[in-house]
């Protein structure tokens, strides 16, 4: 029999897998798998054990909690040099990247095409020596999703972000940086910055589905500058909101790979997760490394 790992976050969104564990250990199951569940102790718990796996003990894992279960499994994975199919099961609060690929909310739904037999290749980014699912970004709003409290994410859901969001406005300031990729390079001082593999970025950016492609090799680059004035942040607000980021103040481009040079070391989120910054901070793109099971699309 096929063997899988089921690493839970067990505190992620609601807490709402330790209600359902049962359904979805059955689901897999019937998948014809041996299920061996492991719960995730403390923050970093799930690289650890994906770290510690060898190439043939398992023939698939599932990753099940947020965005940051993901990360956390995909960048074990990446150490241990295991290349086996992976699954998600979204059960934390904003699951932004899953809603791109199709993957349903209800968890034993979830689970049962975690197990299935339809596999894509996906992109993932390499943030120095660290790895990441989706997005890599820094100032506004993305400290929130860090910052923001586990018990208060499980009670408000995704209203959490935006009130954390709401409260950091005051201060956020910008910061001065340069970057350099191959189609483009430039300096300033930038309120956001976001270099993703994703259909929406924090909730709130959202990009055009014919401008993102999860397995094409190349970023989705998003930087915003600091507006002089009201009009100038008037304009970026609507372009956001509109998904034309041809204005003034605005860079949009896609790359492999991009370099970023100063913003003091400032602090980044890699799905949501802090990863401390550095002076210069290398941002690359690996074509279709993980292979990942999805819902069969409907035609």
């Amino acid at each position: 029999m096929k063997k899988l790992l089921l690493i839970v976050n067990p505190k992620s969104g609601k807490a709402k897998m330790k209600s359902v564990l049962l359904p979805v250990v059955e689901a897999m199951s019937n998948k014809g798998f041996d299920v061996t569940v492991y719960p995730t102790k403390h923050p970093g718990d799930a690289t650890e054990k994906a770290a510690s796996l060898k190439p043939d003990d398992y023939d698939r894992i599932v990753a099940a909690g947020g965005d940051g279960t993901l990360n956390e499994v995909l960048t074990g994975l990446a150490e241990s040099k295991v290349d086996c199919v992976i699954g998600y099961i979204p059960a934390g609060t904003l699951n932004e990247w899953s809603m791109g690929l199709g993957i349903s909310r209800d968890i034993v739904s979830a689970a049962n095409d975690a197990a299935g037999d339809n596999i894509i290749n996906i992109d993932v980014g390499k943030f120095n020596d660290k790895y990441f699912s989706y997005t890599a970004s820094f100032g506004a709003f993305t400290e929130a999703s860090y910052s923001t409290p586990q018990d208060v994410k499980n009670v408000l859901g995704q209203a959490a972000y935006f009130f954390e969001g709401i409260k950091s406005l005051g201060n956020i300031k910008p910061v001065h940086l340069s970057f350099s990729s191959e189609e483009r390079s430039g300096e300033g001082d930038y309120l956001f910055g976001a270099v993703s593999n994703s259909f929406s970025v924090g909730g709130i950016v959202k990009f055009d589905e014919a401008a993102v492609a999860l397995n094409d090799g190349l970023f989705e680059v998003l930087l915003i500058k600091n507006p002089k004035n009201i009009a100038e942040l008037q304009q970026i607000i609507d372009g956001i909101l509109k998904k034309d980021f041809n204005r003034e103040n605005i860079e949009f481009f896609h790359t492999r790979k991009i370099t970023v040079t100063g913003g003091n070391g400032m602090s980044w989120t890699l799905d949501g997760e802090y990863a401390r910054g550095e002076e210069t901070v290398t941002i690359e793109n690996i074509p279709s490394a993980v292979k990942l099971s999805v819902p069969q699309k409907e035609n």
